[in-house]
């Protein structure tokens, strides 16, 4: 670097260096239990009983057939998709019709109702009222009654209000004196805004509902209306686990959230950029 001192470039360069080597640290954490599932899920039984850790020597791409058809995924892969998106649609267009006048103050005690919403993220799971609470309304086992479970969820409001008070506010008297209506402003003018926002809250909706395992174990006990996540059940057994078919069940059970994440990896770097030069 031109102009500056020798000894500052070579504190600048070693910071780099540590940097880096930082950075290949975290990536090693973060893909070394997603590439030992991969390498499990192309391994025959016994080299994995032989050895988990070794190298597949030759893939069994067979394990992912055995897999789709063992836990029968056509089955469980349409009931998650069909929990999954419906639950996300309803939530994501009543959240943001929650949270606009949260965020604007047109309704009265908005502070104290978005303080509400933060202490929910707190509180303990309320089983046992919700639970008898679907059976007085004949909601239990029932594909309407386990989407309706996941309706009701404070961190996405909090993410919604947080960014929408971002937004200037002479948007909403530019549409008033225009003559457009509430629900119209909401759906043409601040959908687009909030699309950073949208996206994060769909992708991390939409994840803790397809990972969802317990939930389903209680109201969901038909088991023609169990998610996919029910169905991974099949590999466990009294006398032994089929930990490769396991494996290449589980990497098939991530590629829709992955996929929906790629689609949406533009407006979630978006956000997030945009909320870095802000702060």
């Amino acid at each position: 670097m031109k102009g500056l001192p020798a000894g500052f470039s070579r504190r600048a360069s070693s910071s780099r260096v540590v940097m880096f080597i930082v950075l290949l640290a975290l990536a090693a954490v973060y893909l070394g239990p997603l590439l030992s599932v991969v390498n499990v899920s192309l391994q025959t039984s016994q080299e994995f009983s032989l050895d988990p850790t070794a190298l597949a020597r030759q893939p069994q791409f067979a394990n992912f057939v055995t897999a789709w058809n063992k836990a029968n995924f056509p089955l469980y892969l349409r009931n998650s998709l069909l929990y999954t998106v419906v639950a996300t649609a309803v939530y994501v267009l009543t959240a943001v019709f929650v949270a606009f006048p949260i965020a604007r103050r047109y309704v009265r005690g908005s502070g104290f109702l978005f303080s509400l919403f933060v202490v929910a993220l707190f509180l303990p799971y309320a089983l046992i009222p919700q639970f008898q609470l679907m059976l007085r309304l004949r909601l239990y086992n029932t594909p309407v009654g386990y989407i309706l479970l996941f309706l009701v969820d404070p961190i996405g409001i909090v993410i919604l209000v947080n960014y929408i008070r971002s937004i200037p506010r002479e948007l909403d008297e530019a549409a008033a004196m225009d003559g457009s209506g509430y629900t119209r402003f909401v759906l043409r003018v601040l959908f687009p805004l909030i699309k950073p926002a949208l996206a994060s809250v769909i992708v991390l909706h939409a994840i803790g509902i397809w990972n969802e395992y317990v939930t389903p174990l209680i109201y969901l006990p038909k088991k023609a209306l169990m998610p996919i996540t029910r169905g991974l059940m099949v590999f466990y057994g009294q006398y032994g686990n089929d930990w490769t078919t396991l494996a290449a069940a589980i990497l098939m059970l991530t590629l829709p959230i992955v996929a929906l994440f790629l689609a949406l990896q533009r407006w979630i770097y978006a956000g997030v950029l945009q909320g870095s030069v802000r702060g």
